[in-house]
């Protein structure tokens, strides 16, 4: 069992930053593949990013390659997001979730946090 707590979102303005954090309980963290989702009102939830255990391989979505970057800290049980020159689209609740497989389907990742909000203002 994985519990998942994703922190550091708000309210910015466009072109700011933000870094989310997602702590996570056990201790096999270090084996899990992390990712991050985000739900827009009134959207399904897409797929944002994803790191595989040792941190050698990430996946994003192509509207955040460059802007966005994904980490994590295996000896501190957290994965980040880091978002730079955010635009309003990025606006939505963002989910980490932790999975077997690094994949960008939800349905891959077994465990899910209960999201974090970020809102970007034009």
């Amino acid at each position: 069992q994985v519990r998942l707590v994703e922190s550091g979102g708000g309210l910015v303005q466009a072109g700011d930053s933000l870094r989310l954090s997602c702590a996570a309980s056990g201790r096999t963290f270090g084996n899990y593949v992390m990712g991050w989702f985000r739900q827009a009102p009134g959207k399904e939830r897409d797929f944002v990013s994803t790191i595989n255990w040792s941190g050698g391989t990430k996946l994003y979505t192509d509207s955040v390659k460059g802007r966005f970057t994904i980490s994590r800290d295996n000896a501190k049980n957290t994965v980040y997001l880091q978002m730079n020159s955010l635009k309003p689209e990025d606006a939505a609740v963002y989910y980490c979730a932790a999975g077997r497989t690094i994949s960008v389907y939800e349905s891959s990742y077994d465990y899910w946090g209960q999201g974090t909000q970020v809102t970007v203002s034009s």
